[in-house]
């Protein structure tokens, strides 16, 4: 079972049990070995009709095919809210436990604070505590699952979520136009944009190179806008987890990935970035995900198919049901997993206690 929080074991000289990943999981790059290889990619003039615009849509589709993952500045979100937003999350995870756990999210709460993640069945934890909450369409907002603490933190997240909001609809005009598409092609198909905010926050950790921050996955939305510190911990493949590259922070600016479902609008042409979060023994980190996500009911297919391609699904089906499908096959992935490991252990033991023949312990 997961710890309340991660306050007390972060000081803690070795790694619980249930935090500790399977060797094929644990990191292969540190936190701190940058690459340059994720584009950044400034959006001033992304408004103009002509122009810049056109340059600015090449290298974000070139992007999306390359690696599902790229970098946003000058992207119009004012920097003294993105530094607000900032503080009061850090405030809040320095809350003493009995502050946070007032919004335990465990028992199927929708929103609020929990340690790992929010999925049941999970085989091994997360090391990260995070608050959550759902904040489009206006009508599901529970603003009593919304901290109350620090001071403002409800004012300066809803001017946050309405901004983000903005930024992804934005972004994903461009990918409808680059598919040959009217403007609000993708932004229509996810019916009644949903909006879920998660604040990561990943402390020290004692043994780093047993764990993740989170584990590797692509996320089952539209389109995800990541704000993350200085510190370093996202990493991104696209070769099915063999090599990883850890993408260079930079201040103030967005880190985009194109979820499951862009990439089956797309038919496959735009990859949904498969990524993970390491953490560290020298400093905490926090991210701030915004996750763009399409209504329960909508339609999951390709928007356009290209001449002498077949569709990537085989029949449309609707995002809760792509959800349920996805998030079943990852538990019951770990599962076997799980199971799996434990009768190696098993043979193992049976193998110590078999009796030797005398010829063999004497040879």
């Amino acid at each position: 079972m997961a710890p309340s929080t991660l306050t007390a074991l972060a000081e803690e000289k070795t790694l619980q049990a249930s935090f500790v990943r399977d060797e094929d999981e644990r990191p292969k790059v540190a936190y701190n070995q940058f690459s340059s290889e994720i584009p950044i990619i400034s959006l001033d003039g992304i408004d103009e009709v002509e122009g810049k615009r056109a340059e600015i849509c090449k290298k974000i589709v070139e992007a999306c095919e390359d690696w599902g993952i790229f970098q946003v500045v000058d992207h119009g979100v004012d920097a003294k809210l993105i530094s607000e937003m900032t503080r009061l999350a850090r405030e809040f995870f320095a809350l003493p436990p009995e502050e946070k756990l007032r919004f335990d999210m465990s028992g199927g709460k929708k929103g609020g604070f929990i340690v790992s993640s929010h999925l049941q069945g999970e085989a091994v934890q997360d090391w990260r505590e995070i608050v959550t909450y759902f904040s489009y369409p206006l009508r599901h907002r529970d603003y009593s699952r919304w901290p109350d603490k620090p001071e403002g933190w409800i004012a300066v997240t809803e001017q946050y979520s309405e901004k983000l909001m903005g930024l992804a609809c934005k972004l994903l005009e461009v990918l409808s136009e680059a598919m040959g598409l009217e403007k609000e092609a993708l932004t229509k198909a996810c019916v009644d944009m949903d909006q879920k905010v998660v604040v990561n926050y990943y402390p020290k950790c004692p043994q780093p190179d047993l764990t993740l921050g989170l584990k590797r996955h692509t996320d089952p939305g539209t389109i995800t806008l990541l704000l993350q510190d200085q510190v370093g911990g996202l990493q991104a493949t696209r070769d099915g987890g063999k090599t990883w590259i850890t993408v260079q922070p930079v201040e103030g600016a967005f880190v985009v990935n194109l979820g499951d479902h862009g990439h089956f609008l797309s038919n496959g042409r735009f990859r949904n970035a498969d990524h993970q979060a390491v953490v560290n023994s020298n400093s905490s980190r926090l991210s701030i995900a915004t996750f763009q996500n399409p209504a329960p009911d909508a339609t999951v297919y390709p928007l356009k198919i290209r001449e002498g391609e077949e569709s990537v699904l085989e029949k449309p089906i609707t995002f809760a049901e792509m959800y349920r499908s996805k998030m079943s096959k990852d538990i019951e992935l770990a599962r076997l997993k799980k199971l799996a490991k434990e009768q190696q252990l098993q043979d193992l033991e049976k193998t110590k206690l078999e009796p030797k023949p005398i010829e063999e312990i004497l040879a």
